[in-house]
């Protein structure tokens, strides 16, 4: 599932993608995670997902981006729902010349969780003092 990622959101995040990534939403997970490669930059692949996800009907109920400027790459995180149920979509991705959809994986609640805290930890170990990840530890 790849594309030259110049076209713009609408074809980056295509129907065969975005089918790939909700067939795995409508799992009974909480948590699905994708590794994927864009060209665009940190705010637009927040802003692009999140389009692509309220124009497949879920609702956004928080939305993050941490990423690295040494090393380009990072980690988005969608808390989702729709129709009664929450999901959370954590995608890996890093900068490349076009957009492939690597992987989508489902992880159980402890699994994704200890996914997540991993992959941000891994951009900086900094970011732990971040309120946001505070909060998110406590609320897990």
């Amino acid at each position: 599932m790849t594309g030259t990622g110049d076209e713009g959101e609408a074809e980056v995040w295509n129907k065969d993608v975005m089918d790939a990534i909700l067939r795995h939403l409508a799992r009974d997970y909480l948590w699905t995670v994708i590794t994927f490669k864009v060209n665009s930059g940190p705010t637009g692949i927040l802003e692009d997902l999140e389009r692509a996800f309220k124009n497949a009907g879920w609702e956004v109920t928080f939305k993050a981006n941490w990423w690295t400027a040494d090393v380009p790459y990072g980690v988005v995180r969608l808390d989702l729902r729709k129709d009664g149920v929450s999901r959370i979509l954590l995608g890996k991705w890093i900068l490349d010349d076009g957009f492939e959809l690597v992987s989508v994986e489902n992880m159980d609640v402890e699994e994704g969780k200890e996914e997540f805290f991993r992959m941000v930890d891994g951009i900086t170990s900094t970011l732990i003092h971040d309120p946001v990840i505070r909060t998110m530890r406590e609320q897990y």
